[in-house]
């Protein structure tokens, strides 16, 4: 894209980059991510002829949105690409290349919020209780467990030492976000799967590696590897639809919504600084509710009749 735009649009956006990259120290993939955004309204400014930067304003940014929108983008994605025009308009008018950020108070459309999707109680129970064929899967089920047992965060599974367990007391401390501990309670089947592992990691590593988690070559095991194997056991298990670390946790919050009814006690642990991030499981455990309601209530099941048997059915018997 960058190719085809005049060098008075190329260069500062090439600038800008940059100055994230050595300046800012932001990872390749989060240039990589300004990039795209940018190159995309670049793209956009040069159909229309313009060949400024500064000539710019908050009215374009709207329309700009509003094509974002009709293109099929969700709010959520076009905050980010709002997000991403403020970034770069700091930077040029910092650098005298325009003189006000003209994305400085549009804000996304809102879209629906997004639930997250969970497994039933049943499936998770077919999944878990499954047989570790090979050490690895040994491994592989002491995750899931855990995250299933404690609701725990990928980066926080990952982030698990040895000392972080206490089987006796049947408990574990985690590092949260923003650097912030808790202490979680460790399920009975969790627990029996952790002491199973422990003798096989000691096969894989030495005492001076503290990772609970190791790989074959015995250091932590990564994030991508702790999803990989998820989806790995899911396809070999028999999951009728893709497992990933945060789908157990979602599963875990609803379920334990679902039999205790106690926000704050999920809120607490989950880790979530706001209940209003729990409250989304409300939403999932409304959901359960109504479906039961529909495929249970006799006037539910009536009116579902009803509707398939509309003006003109009779004419058919």
């Amino acid at each position: 894209m960058a190719d085809s735009l005049p060098g008075s649009l190329a260069a500062p956006l090439t600038d800008f980059i940059q100055h994230l990259a050595s300046e800012t120290r932001h990872s390749q993939r989060t240039c990589d991510s300004y990039r795209r955004d940018l190159d995309r309204l670049a793209g956009w400014l040069h159909q229309r002829q313009f060949d400024q930067w500064h000539r710019l304003n908050a009215h374009d940014v709207r329309r700009y949105s509003a094509d974002l929108a009709r293109q099929g983008l969700s709010g959520r994605s076009i905050a980010r690409h709002l997000s991403s025009i403020r970034r770069f308009y700091r930077f040029l008018v910092r650098e005298k290349l325009a003189t006000d950020n003209p994305a400085l108070d549009i804000r996304a459309p809102k879209s629906g919020r997004r639930l997250p999707k969970v497994a039933d109680v049943d499936q998770v129970n077919h999944l878990l209780d499954a047989n570790p064929d090979d050490p690895l899967e040994v491994r592989d089920l002491c995750m899931f467990e855990l995250i299933y047992s404690s609701g725990l965060r990928l980066s926080e599974l990952a982030g698990l030492n040895v000392d972080s367990v206490d089987l006796r007391g049947g408990q574990l401390r985690v590092l949260g976000k923003g650097g912030k501990e808790r202490d979680l309670p460790v399920g009975r089947k969790a627990v029996a799967a952790i002491q199973a592992w422990l003798p096989v990691r000691a096969g894989l590593t030495g005492d001076a590696e503290p990772a609970l988690f190791v790989s074959q070559r015995g250091d932590r095991l990564s994030h991508r590897s702790i999803q990989s194997r998820l989806s790995r056991w899911g396809v070999l298990k028999g999951a009728d639809q893709r497992l990933h670390p945060h789908m157990l946790r979602h599963s875990f919050a609803s379920h334990m919504l679902e039999s205790s009814g106690d926000l704050r006690a999920v809120q607490e642990l989950l880790g979530h600084a706001d209940i209003a991030t729990t409250q989304v499981y409300t939403h999932l455990d409304f959901q359960h509710l109504a479906q039961v309601y529909d495929q249970s209530h006799p006037r539910a099941r009536r009116r579902r009749q009803d509707q398939h048997s509309g003006p003109g059915c009779e004419d058919r018997k």
